[in-house]
């Protein structure tokens, strides 16, 4: 057996550049004409009104692929106004029905996408017909069912067939759909019916088995599932009889033989050649259609600009913080020595009435009134002098003990603790315990200078 029966296993698609032509030895297009072109009624047709005919594998193969419920009108009148159309788009469904042509490829040259690849195949498109592109080839094929499938769904594996077809349903399933359980359990171990190496696969592939040998094996598979075991299978021979459950004999050939039997001729050729002409012409029109098109789109021109008609704030610059080091000049706030208590205000004013002797007990004319003892306050408190170092004369006491009499009105009860007796205050000039005269406190005020870091 030749290595090339293993390739599918590996490979099953035809892999091949845009508008490179499917030549007879990509399609094993042999084994596609024996098996449609074979003669014998003997498969179960499943369309409405036909169930007692007995038919061609061809007209089993076209009537499925007719009653697709994706089938678009126009692809049937083309079918039943052209036979041989019919035949070649059942050809190249049941290739993608196994699995050698895959959803990249497309089969007319006007193709504008680029996820899919041209490819003309001389031998299948002899009619003048749109043999469409595989995606929707592929969505005919899964949409042919029988009535009973689009319920139920259709059998997925070959026991699950053999099961119906054993119950008395015939066909169990529709070809179509027999097909893609047939392609998808290719082993040999899923499908007993060959001998190893070879497998259902191979019979669609490119290896050196004849092809009418393979077509027949084919033809007995289709046979087998679909009208059931208890008839005699009319594509046996004499080996199949001798083993039962096993396909026809497939003959060998030598590579020679496997290269006559898919030949392309002349005309095939030229006609590959003229179509992959035609694609290359097509794209390079696509190209420069498109690159006008990009060319003739005048770009945007840039939006104008927007005057901010709000006036700018302007932020404020603050002097930055000096950061004193080592070498740079340093302020710092150094008080004055203590000075006679004197008022801020420098225009001169009348001297200030002196309050009667400690211990008078009266105020008699000294006493402010209530706005000359604000203007004397105004005048000589220093805020940045402490409380307690304050000057006091009898008038600010007078004003003081004012102050906590209406504070004890209106909370309605004495202070707490009592106030002390009064026993005179100080007085401005008054003597001390040891007779010197008292001096009052004095206040700091204090000036800017500068010092230098070493």
């Amino acid at each position: 057996m030749s290595s090339s029966q293993y390739v599918h296993r590996k490979t099953v698609p035809i892999k091949r550049g845009d508008a490179e032509p499917l030549t007879r030895k990509d399609v094993q297009f042999a084994v596609l004409h024996h098996i449609f072109s074979d003669t014998a009624r003997v498969f179960t047709d499943p369309s409405p009104g036909k169930a007692a005919n007995k038919v061609t594998f061809a007209d089993l193969y076209v009537n499925a692929l007719f009653n697709s419920s994706k089938c678009s009108k126009v692809l049937k009148d083309k079918m039943v106004e052209t036979p041989p159309f019919a035949l070649e788009f059942a050809k190249i469904c049941l290739l993608t029905n196994v699995g050698r042509i895959n959803t990249t490829m497309a089969f007319f040259p006007e193709m504008k996408t680029a996820l899919r690849s041209y490819h003309p195949v001389p031998s299948l498109q002899k009619t003048d017909g749109n043999a469409q592109d595989a995606p929707r080839i592929k969505n005919c094929l899964k949409a042919a069912l029988l009535p009973s499938e689009f319920k139920n769904g259709p059998p997925s594996t070959p026991a699950e067939v053999i099961t119906k077809v054993q119950s008395g349903q015939k066909p169990p399933t529709s070809v179509v759909n027999l097909i893609f359980v047939l392609a998808n359990h290719a082993s040999v171990r899923s499908l007993p019916h060959f001998d190893p190496p070879t497998d259902f696969l191979d019979l669609f592939m490119p290896v050196e088995l004849s092809s009418a040998s393979r077509a027949r094996a084919f033809l007995w598979l289709i046979f087998h599932y679909l009208e059931g075991t208890d008839v005699p299978n009319p594509f046996c021979d004499e080996y199949a009889r001798q083993h039962p459950g096993k396909v026809p004999r497939l003959r060998h050939i030598t590579p020679r033989e496997m290269e006559e039997e898919n030949m392309d001729p002349p005309d095939e050729i030229e006609w590959g050649r003229k179509m992959s002409q035609l694609r290359s012409q097509f794209l390079q029109k696509l190209v420069n259609q498109t690159e006008h098109e990009r060319r003739s789109i005048p770009s945007p021109a840039p939006p104008p600009l927007q005057r901010d008609l709000a006036p700018r704030r302007h932020r404020t610059q603050h002097p930055p913080v000096h950061q004193g080091s080592r070498g740079e000049t340093f302020h710092h706030y150094v008080p004055k020595e203590r000075e006679q208590l004197k008022p801020r205000n420098p225009q001169p004013r009348a001297p200030a009435p002196t309050a009667p002797a400690q211990g008078s007990g009266g105020l008699g004319d000294a006493e402010r009134s209530m706005l000359q003892q604000a203007w004397f306050s105004v005048n000589t408190a220093d805020p940045l002098m402490d409380s307690d170092e304050e000057y006091v004369d009898e008038n600010m006491r007078l004003e003081l003990q004012r102050r906590l009499s209406v504070i004890t009105r209106l909370r309605g009860k004495s202070a707490t603790p009592s106030p002390p007796p009064e026993e005179g205050g100080y007085r401005a000039g008054a003597e001390g315990e040891e007779g010197q005269d008292f001096e009052p406190p004095r206040t700091f005020t204090g000036q800017w200078q500068q010092a230098q870091w070493d």
